[in-house]
């Protein structure tokens, strides 16, 4: 006799309407500027309005959409004020765990190295665009838990959904070859035991990342060094 199976109950139809758009807002399907519509949404999901509503609501409060009543909800644009705000908080946490990480010494530093030379970010030739975003951020998000500072870490993984969203803007399909490089780069650094060309060729990367997002890298960014 086989045992007995629990079905696990289906999510909220306003949980489901909520993944449904914020995968689309942070993939680059829904795509700054879009406007929305609840019926579209609802037929999609095969649903009644109102749990769309709710999950347009929740998405406005997280700063995502702009609803305007019988028009449907705006996708509201990253400002390259946001833009750079974000990269900059990036270039601070990841110069951190890379200098931590020279800190716990160079047999740390190899194999942290190692480990992300190996990692799809590196070669993600066969990934699709949001698979490669999805890639990018574990790569650098790798790099900062290995300092093994949970606070650090906490605060990095807290910027994960506005990287997202930033990322999918920032014409990942023509850049595909140009980031993997770069990532592989900082990785050689990085196993090479070398803070300071690590840090460079990170902050050459997110440069990188700002510029495709036609906004200027800022003072910060903008410094000169290897890349």
């Amino acid at each position: 006799m086989s045992p007995a199976t629990t079905a696990v109950p289906e999510a909220p139809a306003a949980d489901r309407a909520y993944r449904h758009v914020k995968t689309g807002l942070l993939d680059g399907s829904f795509p700054d500027g879009h406007l929305l519509s609840e019926g579209e949404i609802a037929t999609a999901l095969r649903m009644s309005r109102t749990p769309v509503r709710e999950a347009f609501l929740r998405l406005q409060t997280e700063g995502f959409l702009k609803l305007y009543p019988k028009r449907g909800a705006l996708v509201v644009p990253v400002t390259p004020t946001e833009a750079r705000a974000l990269v900059e908080a990036r270039l601070a946490l990841e110069s951190f765990a890379i200098d931590k990480l020279a800190a716990l010494g160079t047999e740390t530093m190899t194999e942290v190295g190692e480990e992300l030379i190996k990692h799809p970010a590196c070669d993600a030739g066969g990934l699709t665009d949001a698979e490669l975003h999805e890639v990018d951020r574990a790569f650098h998000a790798r790099l900062v838990a290995a300092s093994g500072n949970p606070v650090v870490d906490d605060l990095y993984n807290a910027l994960r959904d506005r990287q997202m969203r930033i990322t999918a803007t920032a014409r990942t399909h023509t850049r595909r070859a140009r980031i993997t490089h770069q990532h592989a780069l900082l990785a050689e650094a990085v196993r090479d035991g070398d803070a300071g060309l690590a840090k460079s060729r990170l902050r050459a990367h997110l440069l990188d990342t700002v510029r495709a997002l036609d906004v200027s890298g800022g003072p910060l960014l903008e410094q000169t060094g290897e890349s």
